[in-house]
């Protein structure tokens, strides 16, 4: 990725101190999203670190969800939902993971994921890796392969590749201090 797309991007996210609780430093992409050329920066950008011939997005409620499907048509590949206990309407697995401040489950429709499709594994954020490893964990249950893992921000400093190894893990923007 381009140092000037990194310099915008890196320039459009806002630390937020202190949340959602004490000693968080959450990091809003809010602005990257309302910015026409941070949006396309983002989009464009992990879609050029992916790899070729991916069949779906997977992505995480709720801010997988927010470039997810756009990163989905970049790649003209499909966009599947992994959302909370109790939101998808047809039959699902699940899977449980820790959080960097608590912990949480994910679902899929079971048929969400054709066996031997290749899957990218979206999220928003990489902090201690669990998240990501669910969604790879459900997406292998149902018989998919993660061809790789793609980030806009990775917090280098909290280690979640550690919880990824094995897996073609990219991140556009790297934090590697609190």
């Amino acid at each position: 990725m381009g140092s000037g797309r990194s310099a915008l991007l890196k320039g459009l996210i806002r630390e937020i101190p202190d949340f959602p609780k004490p000693g968080i430093g959450f990091k809003d992409i809010t602005p990257v999203l309302a910015d026409p050329m941070g949006l396309d920066a983002a989009v464009t950008g992990l879609a050029e670190v992916a790899p070729p011939d991916i069949d779906v997005v997977i992505g995480a409620e709720a801010r997988g969800f927010l470039l997810g499907p756009a990163l989905a048509r970049e790649l003209d590949a499909g966009f599947v939902l992994a959302r909370k206990p109790g939101k998808l309407p047809a039959e699902t697995v699940r899977a449980e993971y820790a959080l960097e401040y608590g912990t949480d489950a994910l679902e899929l429709h079971t048929d969400a994921v054709a066996s031997g499709a290749r899957v990218l594994v979206h999220d928003d954020l990489l902090a201690t890796g669990g998240t990501a490893r669910t969604l790879c964990r459900l997406v292998e249950q149902l018989g998919g392969i993660v061809a790789a893992c793609g980030f806009l921000i990775e917090l280098a400093f909290l280690d979640g590749r550690a919880a990824l190894a094995g897996y073609d893990v990219h991140a556009l923007i790297t934090y590697d201090a609190e």
